[in-house]
């Protein structure tokens, strides 16, 4: 069971009690990601999660690392669209301490000129690992092919131009704008008690020396690719593709049936795609799909790495599931991606990590929170009915699709055809 207390500061904190465990996982999340993002700050949240970790006025970088290293614990951060994390995970007995370092970080980040031209270098080192990894950059020219110009399309770690002129100011300005109390929840998992989490926030977070914030204002996406196709020339081994369409927002009444509908197309071996595409045909050792929901909107893609010579084939098979799935859903088919559902759901949340990822996820999007039980009761309604309404409402709109091959810029019209 959850708690949840609204601070006078602004900040939420919410924590759930699992008394059987040893462990206590926190998190500070900042509701700031790379869709809030102007030109001039492209990368700036990404950029910020490094930059914490770099020291404040009481610690250095080696005394954060060595804090929770001391105590077996573990720390980390990620960047999302629409989210910044900071947690830890540490015994139940070590939770002030690490809430001590991450508050710290948070609130007293010192973001120095030599740490940012320091950090410059890691950041952009990460987006040539980015770009010389076809099958995730595969999914960010999706993105853009899909979402057209709207701050979602927008690949999280920026791009070389925007990290190599942005200035510190520009950093620490977005991090004082940012980084505010009315934007900051505290979510916290395991052995843990409520009031004394609402304590050290109170204690250790204050107002953060920058009183009031709220979520950021964000815009909707209103166009979309509609039969667009992106082919980027890259001299690999394997042809990457995406087909899919525009998705749905993570509040939408659908979101359960969607789960479903990805499952048994495309989320594990028993799923449509991985069946006739590996096991039936051989054409590939990866095919999956997957549904990526935002605030207001989304994403819905259908994966396949296969041979370049085996590219149309693969993609007629993509075109003709996200054809029909809508038409021939089974009972039976959906039985096994709800049992998948619900098993799978169980089980990823029997450590104190994940239910807290869980609670902050939902409250700092200001999503309604879904319990457990709630979410597995959800899942057990829907029908095959639900699927196949949810099915022909996604999958038949308009599709863009993105390829990452040995592929000229000449062969677009070659693919234009998939997406017709």
């Amino acid at each position: 069971m959850h708690q949840q207390t609204q601070l006078q500061s602004g900040i939420t904190v919410v924590t759930e009690h699992m008394p059987a465990v040893r462990s206590a996982t926190l998190g500070l999340w900042v509701g700031v990601g790379s869709r809030d993002e102007t030109t001039e700050q492209a990368g700036c949240s990404h950029f910020l999660e490094h930059l914490l970790f770099k020291g404040t006025s009481r610690r250095s970088a080696r005394d954060i690392a060595e804090a929770l290293d001391a105590v077996g614990g573990e720390m980390n951060a990620f960047t999302s669209k629409e989210l910044t994390c900071f947690y830890a995970r540490v015994l139940d007995d070590d939770l002030p301490l690490a809430f001590d370092v991450l508050a710290d970080m948070v609130v007293d980040a010192r973001n120095t000129e030599a740490d940012v031209e320091a950090e410059r270098q890691v950041v952009l080192s990460e987006i040539d690992i980015h770009f010389d990894t076809p099958d995730d950059l595969v999914h960010s020219d999706f993105s853009e092919v899909v979402l057209d110009t709207h701050p979602l399309a927008l690949e999280t770690l920026g791009t070389a131009d925007s990290i190599t002129r942005m200035t510190r100011d520009t950093v620490d300005g977005y991090y004082r704008q940012t980084y505010r109390p009315g934007n900051l929840t505290v979510a916290a998992a395991g052995n843990v008690d409520h009031d004394r989490v609402v304590a050290l926030a109170e204690d250790l977070l204050g107002d953060l020396h920058r009183p009031g914030g709220s979520r950021p204002q964000r815009r909707r996406p209103e166009r979309f690719g509609e039969g667009r196709v992106h082919v980027r020339s890259r001299p690999t081994e394997q042809a990457h593709v995406v087909l899919g369409v525009p998705g749905i927002a993570h509040r939408d009444a659908d979101r359960w049936a969607l789960r479903v509908l990805n499952t048994l197309l495309g989320g594990g071996m028993s799923s449509r795609l991985f069946q006739e595409i590996r096991e039936v045909r051989g054409l590939a050792y990866s095919t999956y799909s997957y549904a990526s929901s935002y605030t207001d909107g989304g994403l819905f893609g259908a994966y396949v790495g296969t041979a370049p010579g085996k590219v149309d084939e693969a993609l007629q098979v993509l075109r003709e599931q996200l054809d029909t799935v809508a038409d021939d859903v089974t009972a039976d088919e959906v039985d096994r991606a709800k049992g998948a559902l619900t098993g799978g759901t169980v089980l990823s949340l029997e450590d104190s990590g994940s239910r807290m990822s869980r609670l902050g996820k939902q409250i700092a999007t200001g999503a309604d929170f879904v319990t457990v039980d709630e979410a597995l009761a959800r899942i057990g309604d829907v029908t095959v009915d639900d699927v196949r309404r949810v099915a022909a409402r996604v999958l038949r709109q308009p599709r863009d699709l993105a390829v990452v091959g040995p592929f000229g810029a000449d062969e677009q019209d070659r693919f234009a055809d998939v997406v017709a």
